[in-house]
């Protein structure tokens, strides 16, 4: 059965962590143990927990350079699928996945399977050019693929006007235009990020969505523990991954202390 965002997120104001899985098999930077990577998120995890945090949510941040779409292997999508079923035998607060780059219909079989809460979708409406090249618009292949599986208890939150990719394509539609066009296409929630990862997204941008479309919003990009008042009228949830490590770089180690301070301010 479908689900409403706050059935998932209860709370006014929600904190998901971000646990960016060590490279997959197949991939440049894999170790050779997908021990080693299913070890590292159940860490990961518990840190997270420890400290309250509201949701969790995976990504294989590290498979750089990245496929997309449908080129993503299987034992990519495999790998990630037995990490979030670990990671849902072991806990009850919502749980979430995107795989990188736009591999959105694997993101949603591998929470299916596993059970998982959401999806993180890039590529729902409107084409763009990103790192990967040019990406397509998803949303009417994706949604009927989720009835085709029942899977309509999996909440999809679509990135609009995407980082790290290039717009000029559809520049002649703004950001609050895009986002009415998710809401069009039934995208449960709109995730907006600034130009790259760690980079906050426009306070301006952000209000006129918000004024202009009813859906919950989400931060997903450059949220700190010096900007997340400031941030926190205008969206129902943030992502934060880079901020949680240390030095604040996303490849570097959680560090418990940032956690704390971030949550001890809400």
């Amino acid at each position: 059965m479908p689900r409403s965002f706050s059935e998932i997120f209860p709370k006014e104001f929600s904190v998901i962590g971000m646990i960016h899985l060590l490279a997959m098999p197949g991939t440049p930077l894999y170790r050779g143990s997908v021990q080693e990577i299913l070890d590292k998120a159940m860490q990961e995890a518990s840190i997270y927990v420890k400290a309250d945090i509201d949701a969790l949510m995976i990504e294989n941040m590290h498979d750089v350079p990245y496929l997309k779409r449908d080129a993503v292997g299987d034992e990519v999508a495999t790998t990630m699928t037995i990490i979030a079923h670990e990671l849902r035998k072991e806990y009850s607060l919502p749980i979430g996945i995107q795989i990188l780059a736009g591999a959105n219909i694997k993101a949603l079989c591998t929470a299916k399977s596993s059970s998982l809460d959401f999806i993180r979708c890039e590529g729902f409406v409107f084409g763009h050019l990103a790192d990967e090249g040019y990406i397509d618009s998803d949303a009417g292949q994706l949604l009927r693929y989720r009835k085709q599986i029942d899977a309509d208890n999996i909440l999809i939150f679509s990135d609009i006007k995407k980082k790290h990719s290039a717009h000029a394509i559809s520049s002649d539609v703004d950001i609050v235009e895009t986002a009415k066009a998710a809401a069009f296409f039934r995208s449960d929630g709109l995730i907006v990020t600034g130009n790259a990862t760690g980079q906050a997204a426009d306070l301006e941008e952000l209000q006129a969505i918000q004024e202009n479309v009813e859906l919950p919003i989400l931060v997903g990009s450059g949220i700190d523990a010096e900007n997340i008042l400031t941030y926190r009228p205008f969206c129902d949830a943030v992502i934060v991954g880079s901020y949680f490590k240390k030095q604040g770089y996303w490849a570097n180690d959680l560090e418990e202390r940032r956690i704390e301070v971030l949550l001890g301010m809400l």
